[in-house]
């Protein structure tokens, strides 16, 4: 069975996307340097965005200007980081989301399908339980996490390729059985720790924050995520031609079984470090490509771009609602993405009509 959308009248959405890939891009980039300024701006302390500017400005180049010390740090050292880490962070996921669907043709899939998550769970949680890699300081649980991360996509990886050729059926499979695997290894450290401080932490890493961000964490995300959708926004016409199968990819001179292999590595590490760096942030990869796709159709070379765009947008002013909605109590991401995510499946199903056919 193949699931179609129904033919109902969309001019607005053909408009869009007939519209030249740079002037959506350009669109989007403004709304996201917009995004960026006013969710500095929002907070206990106001700020104008005149304000924020002014103190970026002065901080890049060393002048000064008519602000207090409280305004300058709150902006430089406790927002900027923080709203850029939430931009970024939502822009890897959303690649990675976009990406994995087309790797193992499954519209559900999402960052996390391949276990990856909850490996980087099992990580964080030791380091909380056990206070190894104290070494780090501040980044012990980071670090945890990514190599918690990159054993489950060994993991992951070992159990898919044994005994036969690496398919999406295999890939989830393993993915599945690892993630609950160590998902439940979580659970067991958590339970049975002494510290009793574990539950609550635990809890709030793995249901993602972006609490306590600061310059240093943002280097090898941004770097990681520039590299990661560079590589797979020229792999575009390969994405294109895994999504008609593999037999059609490889008539089209795609290489499938090395195409697949070297996009599991690079979805993992995007995966590995986007985790490490705010915990486990649900629904961003699995609902933003349908979003995108909804608006600007499935050519992967115009998905990825704007994915990546409205991906960060979204997890911005999700972090805003986050730290402001039950102020001063800060709710962390995760648990706005997944209020927003069921939902909009739901209202997805009904909106479009979907409706079931048989495959010919």
């Amino acid at each position: 069975m193949t699931i179609v959308a129904s033919n109902a009248p969309a001019s607005w959405r053909e408009h869009l996307r007939n519209l030249p890939l740079p002037v959506v891009g350009a669109g989007l980039a403004a709304a996201l340097l917009l995004s960026l300024t006013l969710a500095v701006t929002i907070g206990p302390v106001d700020l104008s965005m005149l304000t924020v500017w002014q103190i970026a400005f002065a901080k890049l180049t060393g002048t000064t200007g008519d602000w207090t010390g409280a305004q300058e740090n709150i902006v430089w050292m406790l927002r900027f980081p923080r709203v850029l880490l939430a931009a970024v962070v939502g822009a890897g996921l959303a690649a990675v989301g976009v990406a994995m669907q087309a790797v193992v043709r499954n519209p559900l899939a999402d960052p996390y399908v391949l276990g990856i998550s909850s490996g980087a769970s099992v990580g964080a949680v030791l380091v909380l339980g056990t206070g190894a890699l104290g070494s780090l300081g501040i980044y012990a649980v980071s670090a945890g996490a990514f190599a918690g991360a990159i054993m489950s996509f060994t993991l992951v990886f070992l159990i898919a390729v044994a005994g036969g050729q690496l398919s999406p059926l295999r890939l989830v499979l393993a993915g599945m059985a690892c993630g609950y695997s160590l998902a439940g290894l979580t659970s067991l450290i958590v339970l049975t720790s002494e510290n009793r401080e574990l539950a609550r932490t635990a809890m709030e890493w793995m249901l993602g924050s972006l609490g306590g961000a600061a310059w240093p964490d943002l280097g090898l995300p941004a770097l990681v995520l520039l590299l990661g959708t560079l590589w797979l926004s020229l792999s575009g016409r390969a994405l294109n031609a895994l999504l008609v199968g593999d037999d059609t990819a490889r008539t089209l001179g795609v290489d499938v079984g090395r195409l697949r292999v070297t996009l599991f590595i690079v979805l993992s590490l995007l995966t590995g470090v986007m985790v490490a760096v705010s915990g486990a942030i649900g629904f961003v990869g699995l609902v933003i490509p349908h979003v995108v796709r909804m608006l600007v159709g499935t050519d992967h070379r115009r998905v990825l771009p704007v994915s990546v765009l409205v991906g960060a947008i979204f997890l911005v002013w999700v972090d805003v609602v986050a730290r402001m909605a039950f102020a001063p109590i800060e709710l962390p991401v995760g648990v706005i993405t997944a209020l927003l995510g069921g939902p909009f499946f739901v209202w997805m199903l009904v909106s479009q009509r979907w409706r079931s056919r048989d495959a010919s």
